[in-house]
């Protein structure tokens, strides 16, 4: 922005046609859910970003609004959006209600939406809100990281220069573009104000008609558009329909279908099927959508006291070709890369975790730790595990989507009840799944370098590419019951859980002892990048917070700026100081917990047998997850055996090899 004496960035700006030039790390269009959650990470990690938008202002009423268990579990990470739960509505149930020939209109089913028999989560519901509240919690969280959004100003082009960075061009939006028309008619010279931005990485979270993505070569939409149209409003009803509190589907076999969401302030969202035989009208307005709903409601009455938002829509379901060019230097994420219905109340939640997968590997790669793969095959590996994870997903959600909006369409209610019930998990988000890649290792000899003293694991709930479940231990300092999963703060690290049943005996003493000394090796790969990550940090810090006095983020960076080391045993306190463990733990107090509260889990279980099936008495785990959430990789040893913990150690260094280096400048 202009400085006092008339310029920016070093650029004279005394002419106000003159183009503003910006030197930025990553260029975010859009400031939708998406392109938020990427800035909000980014700036948290110490990364510059510039988050464009071409709207004045945002969102302030309708579009998305169902936030999914996962991605309420990744709000707590982040620790934000408290005053959503204290505003949002939480729907626990799932009602069907369907009429047909001479049968009235009654209820069919009635079940809880997220059954603890079938998912395990640590909040079994819907958070019902507006998107504009979410999008609050993210330019609030990026104010504390000292970003502003930067709105009217509209992307135009990118161009790919020697180095490797982009050249960005972005003009003002639509509305600014607009009110300069009007003045230029009444004076001259022209002064439409343009901006040059700089940027390592460009990220198009522009939505469905994204520029960004028709800029990319190759990167179309693919896909077919779905025949049904619906209407949607949301306002406060007047209605004597019982079910207006769950999340509640009516069939009319002569009318269509209604999808019934409640909403915080004492709203209702509806979305109206518009059955085929209507849709040839161009007047699909409110009045004509709200008739819909009385018809496919009665007998009950319907009527709205008011009117918040209304909107029509074409279900398409598209997947982009790519999600970035060939250089992985420009991507798309969200909306972008990906449309569908919105009623199963996916979309905003997918957005949220694209950016979350692609946030993290940008600020290695950045900081210069994205390994070089091999040729064209390989690219940056880091990287291109943006695309292969993410993509995978866009078209699992879409092959759910055709089926539930078929269903829903369809009218049938026990088929849409069986739909529901077989994507339960994939729905709440805790079953999106990534397949083997460098970063998530399953069993084979890549991961296990010495079979006799050494397996990985696919017992327990804890899985190579899955979320970590959730499991509560107490946190040894300070006796706190905490859950784990959600305990150490979102620093871009990865998390190192060592878990053992009695760290006070022989062998495990010396299987810890060990693996800190192979860790702490001067040979350990772990400690050559450990060592690069304190430089680049030192050189580029992660953003000062007010909130860091509450958070103490040198709690977790004390052994390694690249990883939180934790240990998880059963071992009774009194049998054991921290001070007595080996440096990597004993440096890290504040993540030895106790495995000893299994009645507070969410299934009674223990945080060990939960994730790993249990252990034997001589038998130690080490589970890596991800800074994202998800498990890297597990390993298991036999403590009694000569050199385990040096061959854990020595599995560290080859999981980590496999998509790290060290950077050349270190």
């Amino acid at each position: 922005m202009p400085h006092a004496n008339g310029k920016a960035n070093g650029y004279d700006q005394t002419d106000s046609a003159a183009p503003e030039r910006v030197k930025s790390d990553v260029c975010i269009v859009g400031a939708g859910p998406a392109g938020l959650m990427l800035g909000s990470l980014l700036a948290r990690f110490g990364q510059k970003v510039d988050v464009i938008d071409e709207r004045r202002d945002q969102t302030t009423v309708g579009r998305a609004d169902g936030i999914q268990p996962k991605s309420i579990e990744t709000l707590q990470m982040l620790r934000v959006g408290d005053e959503l739960f204290r505003t949002g509505v939480k729907v626990h149930d799932i009602c069907m209600w369907q009429s047909s020939g001479e049968a009235g209109l009654r209820r069919i089913s009635r079940s809880i939406h997220y059954p603890a028999a079938v998912v395990d989560l640590l909040q079994p519901y819907i958070l019902l809100c507006h998107q504009g509240m979410i999008e609050a919690v993210f330019i609030d969280d990026l104010r504390r990281s000292g970003v502003e959004v930067q709105r009217n100003r509209s992307f135009q082009t990118y161009e790919a220069l020697d180095d490797g960075s982009l050249r960005i061009e972005c003009g003002v939006g639509p509305e600014e573009e607009q009110q300069q028309q009007q003045q230029q008619q009444k004076q001259s010279p022209k002064t439409t104000k343009t901006t040059t931005i700089h940027a390592e990485y460009l990220v198009g979270c522009d939505g469905a008609r994204s520029l960004v993505r028709k800029s990319i070569p190759d990167t179309y939409a693919q896909g077919t558009p779905h025949t049904s149209v619906w209407g949607v409003l949301d306002g406060e009803l007047d209605t004597d329909f019982p079910d207006i509190w769950s999340k509640t589907v009516v069939f009319s076999e002569r009318h269509g279908s209604v999808l019934i969401i409640p909403r915080e302030r004492n709203m209702t969202r509806l979305y109206i099927e518009m059955k085929e035989a209507s849709t040839s009208s161009a007047a699909l307005g409110e009045a004509y959508v709200m008739e819909q709903a009385r018809l496919i409601l009665a007998p009950y009455r319907v009527g709205w006291r008011s009117v918040e938002w209304f909107g029509n829509y074409r279900v398409a379901q598209r997947v982009a070709a790519r999600f970035s060019d060939e250089r992985r230097r420009a991507f798309i994420a969200g909306d972008a890369s990906h449309t569908h219905s919105p009623k199963a109340a996916q979309g905003m939640n997918t957005s949220i975790h694209d950016s979350w997968n692609l946030g993290w590997k940008l600020n290695l790669a950045l900081r210069g730790f994205g390994k070089a793969g091999d040729g064209a095959a390989g690219g940056v590996v880091l990287l291109a595990s943006y695309e292969g994870e993410r993509k995978k997903i866009a078209h699992d959600l879409i092959d759910f989507d055709y089926e539930h909006a078929n269903e829903i369409a369809r009218g049938d209610a026990e088929r849409l009840a069986d739909n529901f019930s077989k994507n339960t998990r994939f729905i709440s988000g805790v079953g999106v799944e990534y397949g083997e890649n460098e970063l998530n290792r399953g069993p084979g000899p890549s991961s296990s370098p010495r079979a006799t003293t050494t397996t990985t694991t696919t017992q327990g709930a804890a899985r190579p590419g899955c979320n970590l479940p959730p499991a509560k231990a107490t946190r040894y300092l300070d006796a706190c019951p905490v859950d784990v999963q959600l305990d150490v703060p979102v620093l871009g690290q990865f998390r190192i859980y060592a878990v053992l049943d009695d760290v006070a005996g022989a062998s495990s003493a010396t299987f810890l002892r060990d693996f800190n000394d192979s860790v702490a090796a001067e040979t350990s790969l772990f400690t050559k990048l450990s060592r690069a990550a304190a430089l680049s940090y030192q050189e580029k810090p992660r953003a000062k917070r007010a909130d860091d006095v509450h958070v103490r983020p040198e709690r977790y960076t004390s052994v390694s700026e690249l990883g939180t080391f934790a240990l998880i045993t059963s071992t009774d306190k009194n049998d054991f100081e921290v001070s007595s463990l080996p440096p990597v733990f004993s440096r890290s107090g504040w993540t030895v917990y106790l495995d000893d509260v299994a009645p507070l889990d969410t299934q009674g279980r223990s945080c060990t047998e939960k994730w790993l099936g249990g252990l034997a008495a001589d038998e130690a785990a080490i589970v890596i997850v991800r800074p994202d959430g998800y498990v890297g990789t597990i390993g298991r040893w036999d403590t009694a055996q000569t050199g385990a913990g040096s061959s854990a150690a020595q599995w560290l260094d080859e999981y980590f090899g496999g998509f790290l280096q060290v950077p050349p400048s270190s």
